[in-house]
């Protein structure tokens, strides 16, 4: 498709988007008492496995300090737990335990509208909508990690 078949307000309506999306991380945050970092490294977490705490300071972009200090609060509020590296026993892994109860609860219903959403859409457009959303999230992380050196 070719940028002038886009709505005059394209651009407008993506931030809208991206800024309801943050909205209600931060909120979803806020109701299971996590900071919106606390949640991103929880995610990252989450879709990545178990990593040392230097590799998830690289990925939210934390110092060491503030990223052990992260790694307290989650383990305290039961989300993730510090374990010996298998490979080497003089590191240390974090990893997320379970699916967190209350923030799949908080999450419930945004996650059913969406559903809700997508199921208007078929099966071509959510391949394309899909596909999107995996190449957006690489052009996102590669302009991040371009930023950050």
């Amino acid at each position: 498709m070719s940028t002038s078949a886009m709505r005059a307000d394209a651009g407008d309506v993506y931030r809208q988007y991206l800024s309801a999306v943050m909205f209600h991380g931060h909120a979803s945050a806020r109701a299971c008492g996590l900071g919106a970092t606390d949640l991103y490294a929880l995610n990252i977490l989450q879709l990545t496995g178990a990593m040392t705490p230097g590799e998830l300071a690289a990925r939210t972009g934390l110092t060491t300090g503030p990223t052990t200090r992260l790694i307290d609060r989650l383990e305290q509020a039961g989300y993730v737990r510090r374990a010996p590296d298998p490979d080497d026993r003089r590191k240390v892994t974090v990893e997320p335990v379970g699916r967190p109860a209350a923030l799949d609860q908080v999450m419930a219903p945004a996650r059913e509208r969406i559903g809700e959403i997508l199921t208007g859409y078929s099966p071509d457009q959510l391949r394309v909508l899909f596909d999107y959303f995996a190449r957006a999230a690489d052009a996102y992380q590669e302009a991040a990690e371009q930023l950050r050196s």
